[in-house]
């Protein structure tokens, strides 16, 4: 059982006596009542990880009452979600295509769309992309690692650089690596963008900020209020982070290499030209499951 740190908490008493299952269930309309995405998933994930069961213990166990223990920390961490606190960043972690990634303040929660960038650089490389000898992979704003770990996991023989302006998301990243067992081929640097880089790679990938900072108040609480900002923040057009990107490509990306980008919403046109106009030019587009192009590929000239 996951320890609690407090032997009781607020609304403790709500839960004192019920069964795992009348705890998912009444966890389940509060998060309802209060407009969350996914209420019965958060319940289950929050009482799971109280009580330390997985999804199938929780089934099997599901009339077994709570300890008061328990209970307090049911309802503490709930009442950080009722505050729109993301359970990822309540329980520290979030798994991202398959992958177990502890996360920070510092850092982005990895998101299911961020897939479709592993999943285009993936393609890019063809079939028999694992058994590619030697590639060199860039993550520029590499935040929880979350991209090039994926990357690595993949692609055997390949190895990455993370870089971060924050040096405190690149010890949540290098944790990361070391839990995946991938330091070996896994080194981060401390710099903004590729600033601290020296040779070219043959893939860059990167999830760069991409809100216009005007849009940021409207963003949903989750992100706007436990994201951080440097993190969002793409400038006034929500462009800024490409266009450090394409100011330094040249640099940073071998000739026939291949850059994947992530891109917000209504940018792939504007983004596209930008990297056009410094000889990269556009392979692919790779969509959402909403139908929105959220990933890129392109490729400088050989």
């Amino acid at each position: 059982m996951n320890p609690i740190l407090r032997p009781s908490g607020p609304d403790a008493d709500v839960y004192a006596g019920a069964s795992i299952d009348a705890a998912q269930r009444q966890l389940t309309r509060k998060f309802r009542l209060r407009g969350l995405d996914a209420p019965g998933l958060d319940a289950r994930i929050i009482v799971g990880h109280v009580v330390g069961f997985d999804r199938t213990a929780l089934a099997a166990h599901s009339n077994r009452v709570l300890t008061p223990e328990e209970a307090a920390g049911i309802a503490e961490l709930s009442a950080r979600r009722l505050g729109r606190e993301p359970v990822a960043r309540i329980l520290g972690h979030k798994e991202f295509w398959g992958l177990p990634f502890k996360v920070n303040a510092h850092t982005l929660v990895p998101r299911p769309e961020t897939e479709t960038v592993v999943e285009a650089t993936l393609s890019s490389l063809g079939r028999d992309h694992r058994k590619r000898r030697g590639l060199s992979i860039v993550d520029l704003g590499t935040g929880s690692g979350a991209l090039l770990l994926a990357l690595l996991s993949e692609v055997e023989s390949a190895f990455g650089i993370g870089t971060d302006i924050s040096f405190t998301a690149l010890l949540c990243a290098r944790d990361n690596a070391a839990a995946l067992d991938l330091s070996a081929r896994a080194s981060f640097v401390a710099c903004n963008y590729g600033a601290g880089l020296s040779g070219p790679a043959d893939i860059l990938v990167s999830n760069p900020p991409y809100v216009a900072c005007g849009d940021i108040a409207s963003l949903e609480p989750e992100v706007r209020d436990f994201d951080p900002r440097r993190a969002l923040d793409g400038g006034p057009d929500g462009l800024d982070g490409y266009r450090a990107i394409a100011s330094d490509v040249d640099r940073l990306l071998a000739p026939g290499g291949v850059l994947v980008l992530e891109l917000g919403q209504g940018q792939l046109g504007t983004v596209t030209s930008i990297f056009a106009a410094v000889g990269v030019e556009l392979v692919t587009t790779r969509y959402d499951l909403s139908g929105i192009p959220r990933a890129v590929v392109m490729r400088a000239r050989s």
